[in-house]
């Protein structure tokens, strides 16, 4: 007989419905069965009856402190605790790691961090066996993910251009796409939450709406045109995806571009500074009604943009520890194949649990683009 999947549990105690809300569709995409509480006693009992692997915690809840609330929890309880809160005191952080919890979270926090945390809290849990049947649809779902991978070599004047794609065990719904356009280039890296076919076919239908807005000029409203589009398709399957779409004018170096809860692209400068780039809004498809800034950069000569996915971010233990490894891997590297390939050698195989993505799009040095 083929084994049963092991199920995961979570509860997720959050007073705010919208947040509580969001960590419900987030972990239910990393393969949680996820309950609920909107206050501390009953988050209590609800951990007590769940018996669940995980705990996201709210430390300002309406009845009882966060702080007290996983204190209770500990007397009966083993599950990791990840705190969620808007303080930012030390104290306040020292004191929630000596009551027991695992992990903190500030908010406003990232889905991709969050993620991360919980995908580090379990990376020393051993995967169950896979029986061939999940084997089958893994391989299908591979191959799904590897036809969305652009096939032509990319070759813009004045730059040079990168992409790297390594599949995990457990596909997810990691791309990137890629092509010219009279100006310059467009490109699109995107992450659907979930694993396996379901994420393949949301992250196909991503990027096919995303290359039919390619003619309109106005990124922003192709942007938010293309999200209605998607959010459609993502409300049916309960999920939502992370967006990361740009376009360069390669005469003048300025990128403009849409962030959609991705965080992940940087901007390493000639001059030897980084930028992580912020996100301007929610993944697509999170809230109803959501919009998206575009903003900009400008590549000067020597400069590179760097767009990495969370296979990457969860080796370290912060985002400031993985910017600065992303800087180190890329700044003063001769090609951007060099800097994609050592930005991949910073989640080996072995042991990376997720799909590895890198692009890198550098604008050549004045003397080598002469």
């Amino acid at each position: 007989m083929p084994s049963t999947p092991e199920v995961r549990r979570a509860v997720v105690i959050e007073d705010d419905p919208d947040i509580r809300g969001l960590l419900v569709r987030i972990l239910v995409k990393q393969g949680f069965e996820v309950t609920q509480a909107e206050a501390g006693l009953p988050g209590v009992e609800e951990v007590r009856r769940a018996r669940p692997d995980l705990v996201t915690l709210d430390l300002n809840l309406p009845d009882l402190d966060g702080l007290e609330v996983c204190k209770l929890l500990r007397q009966f309880s083993d599950a990791f605790i990840v705190m969620l809160t808007a303080r930012t005191d030390e104290l306040d952080k020292l004191t929630g790691l000596d009551n027991g919890a695992d992990d903190y979270l500030s908010k406003p926090f990232s889905p991709r961090e969050l993620q991360s945390r919980v995908n580090a809290l379990f990376r020393r849990r051993q995967a169950p066996a896979a029986d061939p049947a999940a084997l089958s649809e893994l391989e299908r779902a591979t191959e799904v993910q590897q036809s969305l991978l652009p096939k032509e070599d990319v070759r813009v004047e004045g730059y040079d251009l990168a992409g790297v794609f390594r599949p995990s065990r457990s596909v997810g719904g990691d791309f990137y796409d890629w092509y010219r356009t009279p100006d310059g280039l467009h490109l699109t890296f995107a992450d659907a939450m979930g694993k396996g076919m379901g994420a393949a076919l949301i992250a196909a239908t991503i990027r096919a709406v995303m290359r039919s807005t390619g003619h309109r000029r106005d990124l922003d409203a192709a942007f938010a045109s293309a999200a209605l589009t998607i959010a459609a398709d993502l409300d049916s399957s309960n999920s939502f995806a992370t967006l990361f779409h740009a376009r360069l004018d390669a005469a003048s170096g300025v990128v403009n571009y849409v962030d959609a809860g991705h965080g992940l692209a940087l901007h390493v400068t000639a001059a030897g500074s980084v930028h992580r780039l912020p996100s301007g809004g929610p993944p697509v498809g999170a809230w109803a009604g959501s919009a998206w800034p575009q903003s900009a950069i400008g590549l000067a000569p020597g400069d590179a943009l760097v767009v990495v996915s969370d296979g990457v971010l969860d080796v370290f233990e912060s985002v400031e520890a993985f910017t600065a490894a992303v800087y180190s891997a890329t700044h003063g590297r001769a090609s951007a194949q060099s800097a994609s390939d050592a930005i991949m050698a910073l989640a080996p195989a072995e042991t990376a649990e997720d799909d590895v993505t890198v692009v890198v799009v550098r604008r050549l040095p004045q003397d080598a683009a002469a």
